[in-house]
């Protein structure tokens, strides 16, 4: 059989000249500057924070700043993943972006407020802490005025999980749990003021009866 032209040879398989016989004439479709994804450069007091949150061992990533209008925002903020404490992990459920100002607080009080607590009062660590989330672009309950949620500044835990397997819930056990659970409950409240700005519970209204509200904001009001 005769060989077969050096030229017809060289080209590629067919299915390789698929995309390039069919229309040869319609321009190739170029992505526009809009579909490339924003790169956000945290500011030098984001990245001071951020390494503050790395040294306390918390698992998290950054989030790219956002602006959503009417107040609301996402500036600063991380995705918590995880905490470690003395001998153990803490996985934290519910948690959007929340901002850095309060995920560094929020780690010191999981480890120190709620884990050591959790083993002095109810013998067993701390595997998981409950939360409503952070951030929600709304108002204050009652108000015309944002609420640190708008901005990711603040967290509501609703409950905590312990190794032994036992549930404790600021809705069901703030009042109607053992001795050892409201105690311990009133214990991390405690501790929580001491860390946060802001820091709301069942005592304080009706509307944070199932959950605390710990809030990063400078301020110095406990209840």
């Amino acid at each position: 059989m005769k060989a077969l032209p050096r030229l017809i040879l060289a080209l590629p398989p067919l299915a390789l000249l698929a995309g390039c016989i069919g229309e040869p004439d319609k321009p190739q479709r170029r992505p526009t500057q809009a579909a490339r994804p924003a790169i956000t450069v945290p500011s030098p007091a984001a990245r001071q924070c951020m390494a503050t949150l790395g040294s306390q061992h918390a698992v998290f990533s950054p989030v790219a700043d956002r602006y959503y209008g009417s107040g609301c925002s996402t500036v600063g903020t991380v995705k918590l993943s995880a905490l470690n404490t003395d001998s153990s992990t803490v996985s934290i459920t519910n948690l959007g972006p929340v901002t850095c100002n309060t995920a560094t607080p929020f780690a010191a009080w999981a480890r120190f407020g709620v884990d050591r607590a959790a083993q002095q009062i109810l013998g067993s660590r701390i595997i998981s802490i409950e939360t409503y989330g952070s951030y929600n672009c709304r108002n204050v309950a009652g108000t015309a005025r944002r609420s640190g949620h708008a901005t990711a500044n603040a967290i509501d835990v609703s409950g905590f999980v312990l190794a032994d397997g036992r549930r404790v819930s600021v809705l069901d056990d703030w009042n109607g749990g053992s001795p050892a659970e409201r105690r311990f409950l009133r214990v991390v409240h405690e501790s929580a003021c001491k860390r946060f700005g802001t820091t709301l519970g069942p005592d304080y209204n009706a509307a944070h009866a199932n959950h605390f509200h710990l809030e990063a904001d400078g301020k110095s009001f406990c209840r």
